[in-house]
């Protein structure tokens, strides 16, 4: 009876892998109340209740963005044992621990440790590293396509929550908020238990749905390998390629250059270009709201090779970052996050295209949770390097040069990258 129950699964007149996707979508959704954006967006609240400086509130960002990369190889090695079926639920506990803990804190201590616990532990688990493996997971045609909306996870839930918060907070407090998100942690539980699974085959079923194909033995009296089958790396074993190493430098770079331009945003064009602050800030909204076009970049993935759309958005982000320098009327701005929406921020998605396409999917949240350290750390650096490098030189204008510098020096290492030879193992044919 206890087996039978551990194994039902909701009957769906759809292919299951997009349940899947839907449930983990609502999972994102809970965890994007502590993501860095959200706490940037609602941080008034807090400075206004406790008198802690802004400076104490970027710092428990910064040490939980750290931590959830230092966690993220563990992590990705769980995923590929265990799935989301097991490491999700526990999460999302972690979760409302987390923001329970936030909505009683008193002293700044208190706030750090609830703060890094949920966001070192759900931001791999909830919104990056298992969430991308089970699209990986399930999808092998439509793989681009189900990475793409899994990006969009994170942009969608934090620009709800950020207002959904700040009406609590402004009608109650920004305490009730967190009690509020606290407990739809919890109310996530019982349905990603009964819902997520590791693999299709766990259930039954094939990547994207589709029919098991005949697998025969061929002429040489050897097996022939079923069309949904795909060669997948051992990480240690991609972890030796220099596409790994290659694809990892990329994303560091294109992340910091990322961070460190989102986060000087809204300052640069108040300060050095004249506009309101209600004005820049549009600008980064229109940004982040432009992010849904990576739906595009998943389409054309498939037509075009994610590589080559690599090398097209980083070249193009570094003309834009050039761009922003001789912006000077709000018309322009808008312009600059139009583009900088659509391109920008497309680079973690194309990277975990190609990491499936060279790697394939049976260690995939290993060999990302591997890279995701660097990551972590570029994203954790970018404001810092931003606010610092404008203290020194007193200007972005250096700021800028030098980042459309690195975004070039990544465009030519993702286009020096090739797919690597599969490795040689006893008893394996290609």
């Amino acid at each position: 009876m206890l087996a039978r129950a551990l194994t039902w699964r909701p009957p769906t007149p759809f292919y299951y892998g997009w349940l899947i996707m839907g449930m983990g979508a609502l999972a994102t959704f809970a965890c994007t109340g502590i993501t860095q954006v959200v706490l940037g967006g609602i941080q008034d609240f807090i400075f206004e209740d406790t008198g802690w400086s802004r400076s104490t509130i970027a710092l428990a960002v910064t040490l939980g963005t750290w931590t959830s990369g230092l966690l993220s190889p563990l992590i990705g090695r769980l995923a590929d044992k265990h799935g989301p079926r097991v490491l999700m639920p526990l999460a999302t506990i972690a979760m409302a621990i987390s923001f329970f803990s936030l909505s009683r804190v008193s002293k700044v201590w208190h706030f750090y440790a609830a703060y890094i616990f949920g966001r070192g532990l759900g931001n791999p688990i909830l919104i990056g590293v298992v969430p991308r493996t089970v699209a990986v997971n399930f999808f092998r045609r439509r793989r681009n396509l189900a990475l793409a909306l899994n990006s969009l996870n994170r942009p969608i839930g934090s620009a709800i929550n950020i207002q959904l918060i700040a009406v609590i907070a402004s009608s109650l407090s920004w305490r009730a908020a967190y009690q509020y998100m606290g407990a739809l942690s919890l109310a996530m539980v019982l349905p990603l238990i009964v819902i997520m699974r590791r693999q299709p085959e766990d259930i039954g079923l094939l990547p994207d749905g589709v029919q098991p194909s005949t697998v025969g033995t061929g002429k040489d009296g050897k097996s022939v390998r079923s069309e949904t089958e795909e060669f997948s790396w051992k990480a240690g074993e991609a972890m030796r390629t220099a596409a790994f190493w290659l694809v990892g430098m990329t994303t560091v770079l294109a992340i910091l250059g990322a961070a460190t331009i989102g986060f000087a945003m809204v300052p640069y064009l108040s300060e050095e270009v004249g506009m309101s602050t209600t004005q820049a800030a549009l600008v980064l909204t229109l940004s982040t709201f432009l992010s849904l076009g990576v739906l595009m970049w998943g389409y054309v993935a498939d037509k075009v090779t994610p590589r080559r759309l690599l090398v097209v958005v980083l070249v193009t982000s570094a003309g834009l970052a050039l761009y922003l320098l001789m912006v000077d009327s709000v018309w322009e701005a808008y312009a600059f996050g139009l583009l900088w929406g659509l391109f920008s921020g497309t680079t973690g998605v194309l990277e975990s295209m190609l990491l499936a396409q060279y790697f394939g999917r049976g260690s995939f949240g290993a060999i990302t949770g591997a890279l995701t350290p660097l990551s972590m750390g570029a994203l954790g650096l970018g404001p810092f390097l931003g606010a610092k490098v404008r203290e020194v030189t007193g200007s972005y204008d250096e700021l800028f040069v030098v980042l459309a510098g690195v975004y070039l020096v990544a465009a030519v290492l993702i286009y020096l990258t090739r797919r690597p030879q599969r490795p040689v193992r006893e008893g394996v044919t290609a």
